[in-house]
């Protein structure tokens, strides 16, 4: 009894250590409306977008819920270092759009 309580405790505890793993927010690249977007929208637009790459890049950093991620379950790491570099692609592609865009309208970023 004690065993499968034992169990069950450590099982629930890998849970919240995946769980609270770091997952950055992945952008779209590609917005409806923005073609629509004026001057001061896509400098706020790109703005955002390089923020959301410097979050991202924070994460991947040796922070210890990542710490713990290696030392207990190494499969949630790499997971979690995946999603990071999605999220500064995405980041990175969102933001080359919005001066391609800024461009064609004549704003400065």
């Amino acid at each position: 009894m004690a065993r499968t309580a034992a169990l069950f405790a450590g099982a629930l505890a890998l849970g919240f250590l995946v769980s609270a793993c770091a997952t950055p927010k992945v952008v779209n690249v590609q917005k409806i409306g923005d073609d629509e977007l004026n001057c001061e929208q896509i400098r706020e637009q790109f703005a955002e977008a390089q923020d959301f790459e410097k979050k991202a890049r924070r994460e991947k950093g040796a922070t210890g819920t990542n710490v713990a991620a290696a030392v207990f379950f190494w499969p949630a790491l790499l997971a979690t270092y995946s999603n990071i570099e999605e999220a500064v692609n995405a980041a990175r592609d969102r933001q080359e759009r919005l001066q391609k865009l800024a461009a064609e309208k004549g704003c400065k970023i």
